[in-house]
Parts: structure tokens; C-alpha cells; sequence
């Protein structure tokens, strides 16, 4: 049998940094000090809803001060703290306009937020908002009773749900709920509640939905084919 090359099993010199004499391969090494490390700076795009100016009604009284606003209209009054990465300024025009102070991607995410949330409050105060809810199943129905919302919803008894300070709830055909006021927040999370007692189940579609939500149906199972 034939033996395999010396040049092959001799180690690595790590004095001289030649792997064999044969091969004749230097390695170089570099001193650590000498390695380079390049910075690139990240820069953080506008947002596109952030630099929209926001329209200030004339029924609307503002009250800016530093991070504060406090917005009055003929529905209510809201106010607003700002985060320190971004303020807000009105202009000569009567206009709002939300402003980044720091460029980093926390401030780009509150710019486009805190502005929404000024245009809410602004929206909310004036005109108001609204959340419409549909109730489908037999022998599903809701009313008014004084403060309360009273549902039946298939169980042993009525659901009764007290309506919070501030909110508006009518129900239209017995089957149409409709919940309005001027805080947005309250009443999504109101409307979320009533949606809770009965979710629409995806067989049949039973249950509490949103006006415009779209209940994905599932198909049940297949009767054994004869």
C-alpha cells in the first residue's frame, strides 16, 4: 500500500505561518487593533399620516400646552399627553401638525399614531363617532331598557349590560345595535364587549357581528355517502 505524503500530516507552524513546506501557503494574521468596523446610519422615513395636517372645526376650542391638549366641542371634551419624541404645533392657518423631535423608530411609530389620536379626539368632539353591531341567530334580540342594554341571546337568561357614562346606545329591528358618543376608544371596547357574549361561530354564522365584518364559514361535516 502505498504511504500518503509527509506533506499532508505536518501541522500547521504557528511561529513561522507556513502549513508544509511542500504547499508553501502563508497565513496572515492581523493584529485585532487593526480591524474595522463600519457604521452605517439608519435613517427613519416620514410617516405618511404623520405630516398630514389635521383640519381644526370652528365649533372646536383647543388648549395646547407643552405635551397637553385639550380639545372642547359641542359633544364633549377630550384631552391628550404627547410622548417626548413628538409635539404638536398650530399653525397660522388654524391647522395642527404633528412634529417628530428626535429621529428614531419610536418616534417615527408615535408620529403616525399621536397623530390619529389628535384627529380623534378633534373628530370626536365635533361630530362623533359610531359602531354599528348586527345580531343573527333565531330568536336573537336586543332593547333598551333605561341605562341598560338587555339581549336575548340563546341562553337561560338575558344578557343585561350597563351603558357607560358617555355613551349613546340604540337598537334598530331588534336586531341592530348601534353605539355612539365622542371618545372612540370607548366605544370600540364597549362594542367589543356585547360582541363577546356570542362571537359568530363559522357553521351556521350565529352570533353578535360587526355591520361590516365578514365571517369566514366553515363547511360541516359530510353525511356518510351511501
Amino acid at each position: 500500500m502505498a504511504s500518503l505524503s509527509p506533506s499532508l500530516h505536518l501541522p500547521c507552524n504557528s511561529r513561522t505561518g507556513f502549513v508544509g513546506k511542500s504547499q508553501g501557503i502563508r497565513l496572515r494574521v492581523i493584529p485585532a487593533s487593526r480591524v474595522g468596523f463600519v457604521r452605517k446610519t439608519v435613517e427613519c422615513k416620514e410617516s405618511r399620516i404623520g405630516k398630514k395636517p389635521i383640519e381644526v372645526p370652528s365649533n372646536v376650542t383647543l388648549t395646547l400646552e407643552q405635551q397637553f391638549v385639550k380639545a372642547k366641542g359641542p359633544l364633549g371634551e377630550l384631552s391628550l399627553n404627547y410622548p417626548t419624541e413628538v409635539k404638536v404645533v398650530k399653525e397660522e392657518s388654524g391647522k395642527l401638525r404633528v412634529f417628530k423631535t428626535v429621529e428614531t423608530k419610536r418616534a417615527n411609530q408615535m408620529h403616525g399614531l399621536f397623530r390619529t389620536l389628535t384627529d380623534n379626539i378633534i373628530v370626536g368632539v365635533s361630530k362623533g363617532f359610531d359602531k354599528r353591531l348586527q345580531l343573527v341567530g333565531v330568536g336573537y334580540r336586543a332593547t333598551v331598557e333605561g341605562k341598560d342594554l338587555v339581549m336575548n341571546l340563546g341562553f337561560s337568561h338575558p344578557v343585561r349590560m350597563a351603558v357607560p357614562e358617555g355613551l349613546q346606545v340604540k337598537v334598530e329591528e331588534n336586531t341592530k345595535i348601534i353605539v355612539s358618543g365622542y371618545n372612540k376608544s370607548e366605544i370600540g371596547q364597549f362594542a367589543a364587549t356585547i360582541k363577546k357574549w356570542r362571537p359568530p361561530e363559522p357553521y351556521k354564522g350565529k352570533g353578535i357581528r360587526y355591520q361590516d365584518e365578514i365571517v369566514r364559514r366553515k363547511e360541516g361535516k359530510a353525511g356518510k355517502k351511501k
